[in-house]
């Protein structure tokens, strides 16, 4: 194992490589997520709600709840409105 400065540069250039084949596949990968996109738009569906949808997927449901509690808060106080009680 050749050592420059103390790295171990057959290591060090294992690491480099996966890493940049990995970018690689991310990359192509992007590129296809983005091709779905275009299909699902083509036939009609909105993608911003489309990537909504996959980001409130990802969340935890307690989150999800949380989240959409204070977005119904927010709301209400930019439009002037009062809460409703809860169980209403």
């Amino acid at each position: 194992m050749v050592q420059a400065g103390g790295v171990a540069g057959d290591q060090l250039r294992s690491f480099i490589e996966r890493i940049e084949r990995l970018e690689e596949e991310k990359k192509g990968i992007a590129e296809d997520v983005k091709e779905v996109y275009a299909g699902a738009k083509a036939v009609g569906f909105d993608p911003k709600v489309m990537r909504k949808v996959i980001a409130l997927r990802k969340m935890d449901q307690a989150d999800r709840q949380e989240q959409e509690a204070l977005l119904d808060v927010y709301m209400h106080a930019i439009e002037g409105g009062t809460l409703p009680e809860p169980g209403e």
